[in-house]
């Protein structure tokens, strides 16, 4: 099949704004709860009524501040309150939010403000602060700085002082500016992570918006109820958690804010989500911190034959038919093993979403066996999130699921995957030749290669600008490789080479948490690091055997002959990966040249 449409459920209005929502439900469900705030350790409830008083009082103070309907404001924080308090706030001035990852350096700061022409930002902490000052003088236009956290490092900051500076401006004033905004006014400069060249502004409209949020909430009934809870942790620069934050104020999930997340699991058993959001990576940590902590226990051998029992349950649920005996051998690992897990994700999730990258087939049989099933769907910022989704309904391991409601997907005769419909953004800010090069019809050219069956169902084979030609003429897609290989608990994370070269090799990273797990249970020196092991037998033996596994999914022709481990593992920081976990291929390729013309001896 080369196209799949699913009809809109629901149309948007030409007068229609995102902050609509916030008064709907102060006016007709003033006392519901939310948000639920984390103050001094303790979960605080925020009704709908408090919240639409917060917004209106901060929009005042950007009104008194001067700015003007369309004018840009950058966003940079990490995941709290605050930040979807922003968000409204913004849109309520009638202004257009640019948001901005806490961990950007000086230099993408100033790219990104100066790109937008933003006229003021918030920053969260004196850090940030400091790395906006810096630049600032190179941004005439930029008139204000904000911080959201106050001396203190509580949140006395620029709520507070816009409340105040506010006072002055009527509150019909300020809604009078709400009611300005119309559907197809932009609300939001998404700059993408940028792992080939500088990041492009993405001109998400309110139309964009509400078209994603309507078409989420239809595919996800069960999860967007009244009454529901999620917690956020996911960044909300990045579009996936943005729209499912606005989702959840839609829809009236009681939501959670949380940036820590090296506290996560405790966070999770105390808000108690009834569902969680995340990228691949996370879920991937979820199973192999389970693993590790198993077999350190002396319990290895039941998590291992439990993890058997719920791939194969799951992987029965697909033909219909689950033998009696899996069915009570699953039951006994339910009370042993699967209500551990449940447990450590609150107690009540029902379900989780995944996007951001590919989650491979087996963790998405692994948690959908253990009870929480993992609907991976499929998007880019140009998407305004996600442009297909499985759904608890229509569920298809292995895919990305079907188009939303609204959406379109067509296959071009390269493979590429093309997405029409309201979720697809207006243009790239300032950027009138990459426009015309990814959109063309309304269609958008995502860069993606991928397959559609006779269902619907999109399953995603690659990159375009990834595919790797080997000197003998294969061509080579290194996700397929990459997802496998990441799902092994020792990986953190690898990279797929051989780009004009006789075979197809790998740089491939430790995972520093489980590391010290397979130190102590292979004998090794505690106080050896990666790098002193690089070489070992061992650990060579057990990472040929993740690549033996990965070849599996590949032709001969495609598989990796030769790897490489990398003393240390790539980060954020490094520049090696972006805030949203994506490869910078360019810049290991240029990092590990060296390690690449080991592999082949040059």
């Amino acid at each position: 099949m080369r196209e799949f449409s699913v009809p809109a459920t629901t149309t948007v209005a030409a007068e229609e704004n995102l902050t609509d929502m916030v008064w709907a439900n102060a006016e007709r469900f003033g006392n519901a709860v939310s948000f639920r705030r984390r103050v001094d350790g303790t979960w605080v409830d925020v009704t709908a009524r408090d919240f639409a008083a917060q917004v209106l009082a901060v929009a005042k103070g950007l009104v008194a501040a001067g700015l003007q309907p369309g004018d840009r404001v950058g966003l940079m924080s990490k995941t709290r309150y605050e930040w979807t308090l922003l968000d409204f706030a913004i849109w309520h001035a009638g202004c257009v939010v640019v948001p901005i990852y806490e961990t950007s350096s000086a230099e993408q700061v100033e790219w990104i403000l100066s790109d937008s022409g933003a006229k003021a930002v918030f920053v969260e902490t004196a850090v940030h602060r400091a790395s906006v000052d810096s630049v600032v003088a190179g941004l005439p236009e930029v008139r204000h700085i904000w911080q959201v956290e106050g001396p203190s490092g509580d949140a006395a900051g620029a709520i507070d002082e816009l409340t105040a500076l506010g006072a002055s401006v009527s509150d019909d004033d300020a809604r009078a500016r709400r009611k300005e905004v119309g559907a197809d006014d932009t609300a939001t400069i998404v700059y993408t992570s940028g792992t080939t060249g500088r990041p492009k502004g993405c001109e998400l409209t309110h139309y964009n918006l509400l078209s994603e949020i309507r078409a989420d909430i239809s595919a996800f009934p069960q999860l967007m109820q009244a009454g529901n809870s999620l917690l956020l942790f996911l960044p909300l620069a990045h579009i996936l958690a943005r729209a499912i934050a606005l989702c959840g104020v839609y829809a009236r999930v009681t939501l959670g804010h949380t940036a820590d997340v090296t506290n996560l699991m405790e966070d999770l058993q105390s808000f108690r989500p009834a569902f969680v959001v995340a990228v691949p990576r996370v879920f991937e940590k979820v199973y192999n911190g389970a693993k590790q902590k198993a077999h350190a226990g002396g319990k290895g051998k039941i998590f291992d034959a439990a993890e058997a029992t719920a791939v194969a349950y799951s992987e029965a649920m697909d033909t219909g038919s689950i033998p009696l005996g899996l069915k009570l051998k699953h039951a006994v690992f339910g009370k042993l093993v699967y209500s551990k897990l449940q447990a450590a994700l609150g107690g009540r999730c029902i379900a989780a979403v995944s996007g951001g990258a590919p989650l491979g087939a087996r963790l998405a049989h692994f948690f959908r066996g253990v009870g929480v099933p993992v609907l991976e769907g499929y998007g880019l910022t140009e998407t305004s999130a996600a442009a297909c989704v499985n759904t608890e309904t229509a569920f298809r391991v292995g895919t990305v699921g079907r188009p939303v409601a609204g959406t379109s997907v067509r296959i071009a005769e390269d493979g590429e995957i093309l997405i029409k419909g309201g979720v697809v953004f207006r243009s790239y800010w300032n950027n009138p030749t990459a426009t015309a090069e990814a959109l063309e019809d309304g269609w958008f050219h995502s860069g993606d290669l991928g397959e559609l069956d006779a269902d619907g169902f999109v399953r995603i084979t690659g990159r375009k600008k990834e595919i790797i030609v080997t000197a003998g003429g294969k061509n080579v897609s290194p996700a397929v490789l990459e997802d496998r290989l990441r799902a092994h608990p020792l990986i953190s994370q690898c990279m797929v080479v051989g780009d004009a070269q006789p075979f197809i090799g790998a740089l491939i990273t430790i995972d520093p948490e489980f590391f010290p797990t397979w130190r102590e249970q292979n004998g090794k020196p505690a106080t050896a690091t990666v790098a002193d092991l690089v070489d070992d037998e061992v650990l060579r033996a057990e990472i040929q055997a993740a690549v033996d596994e990965a070849n599996q999914a590949v032709s001969k022709a495609e598989a990796i002959k030769k790897f490489r481990i990398l003393p240390v593992d790539f980060t954020e920081a490094g520049g090696e990966i972006t805030p949203s976990l994506k490869l910078k291929r360019s810049v290991v390729a240029s990092t590990y040249k060296q390690d690449i013309e080991a592999i082949y001896g040059v």
